[in-house]
């Protein structure tokens, strides 16, 4: 059985101490001007026994902002903010890369410059929430608002958007940084044929038009940061974030898997059916593990290194996992609030605790977040 916790060379370059993800969770800590701070350099430092970080989504740009409090990467204060973060997993043995995102029509007017309309693939609304201030001023989820078509000129020049942000990721302090194109986002709403009904060279006609803009930001990002220092994160066949069924989700997920390793990326990170399609706070999770036959047709045109994000708990399912030969790394969510040392607990069969959903956003401060002791064996 493979060892989850023997080493592991990611892209060629970045070597892991083992074969753990802490996956990227939005927490929605950051002070004001969206800027990381000490409590979430604390929290990041607390979980670096992990073989790779992965921070949580971060926006691009204003234009990206669909959840209040969640972080930059645009603003020198974002920057140095984030070098808090970095310095702390540094200095404690850890890898870090920051999660690139746009939300696209995931985002509500009252979060938007001069209160726009959020910026979509189509002006098709999401039927689903955002976390936001609602008409009485508290912090909740709310609908997400009606978006306005992209220009096309405007989808390009997203594509520099990130491409200079994989820089500030760099100058952050972070070891690479991980595009976001699953759950329903920018890249997804591109990427799905039955909401993408554009017209234009980014639009639903074929595959290579409608992953085009996904790739050209990854294209961008390598450029910027090297080969294997970029990742990807996709979610086949998931329905988080209103976005439809697609008859094409294996079409696009296998041109895209091949198209990545032509552009040298360091990961390609998997998500398959485990979101919900509801809020994080009442939805109901659903494990779901190895899909044989999907990952196998995967690996056949990827070889490089795969991440696996399915609900895992324990370490006996992720050496099975493992043992397949189908994936390379392991990712961990929501066990990684209440354990942050979760490495260690794996390792040595220690109980897991469990963190109330309630503080999983800001409302809480620490509470909920860094308060989590480690396991002292009582």
């Amino acid at each position: 059985m493979i060892n989850l916790f023997e080493s592991q060379l990611l892209g060629g370059t970045v070597l892991l101490k083992n074969r753990i993800v802490m996956a990227p969770m939005t927490r929605t800590r950051t002070s004001e001007g969206d800027i990381p701070n000490e409590l979430m350099a604390t929290y990041y430092g607390q979980r670096a026994s992990a073989g790779l970080i992965v921070a949580e989504a971060t926006d691009v740009a204003p234009s990206s902002n669909g959840y209040a409090l969640t972080p930059g990467i645009y603003t020198p204060a974002q920057r140095q903010g984030w070098r808090l973060v970095t310095d702390e997993v540094h200095r404690k043995g850890g890898t870090i890369f920051l999660q690139l995102w746009h939300v696209g029509r995931m985002a509500h007017p009252s979060l938007m410059p001069n209160g726009e309309a959020p910026w979509g693939v189509t002006a098709e609304r999401a039927e689903s929430q955002v976390f936001a201030h609602g008409p009485d001023g508290k912090l909740g989820h709310i609908p997400a608002g009606t978006p306005r078509r992209l220009r096309t000129e405007e989808v390009m020049r997203l594509v520099d958007t990130f491409s200079n942000d994989s820089a500030h990721a760099r100058e952050a302090g972070f070891d690479g940084v991980e595009i976001h194109g699953a759950n329903g986002y920018l890249f997804e709403q591109f990427m799905n044929s039955v909401l993408n009904t554009r017209t234009d060279c980014y639009g639903g006609a074929s595959v290579e038009n409608r992953t085009r803009f996904l790739l050209e930001v990854v294209e961008a990002a390598v450029r910027e940061l090297g080969p294997g220092r970029v990742g990807v994160r996709l979610s086949p066949f998931g329905r988080f974030n209103g976005i439809p069924a697609d008859p094409l989700t294996e079409e696009t997920l296998l041109y895209v898997a091949g198209q990545l390793v032509r552009l040298g990326v360091a990961y390609l990170h998997l998500v398959y059916e485990l979101m919900p399609e509801a809020n994080m706070e009442v939805a109901e999770f659903k494990s779901h593990h190895l899909d044989h036959a999907l990952l196998a047709k995967v690996r056949a045109v990827f070889p490089g290194t795969i991440i696996w994000c399915g609900g895992f708990t324990d370490r006996q399912g992720a050496e099975e996992a493992l043992d397949t030969g189908l994936v390379d790394l392991i990712a961990f969510g929501r066990p990684y609030i209440a354990n942050p040392d979760l490495a260690e607990r794996l390792k040595y069969d220690w109980p897991l605790a469990e963190a109330d959903r309630s503080t999983y956003y800001t409302r809480c401060g620490e509470v909920g977040y860094t308060d989590f002791p480690a396991y002292s064996g009582q």
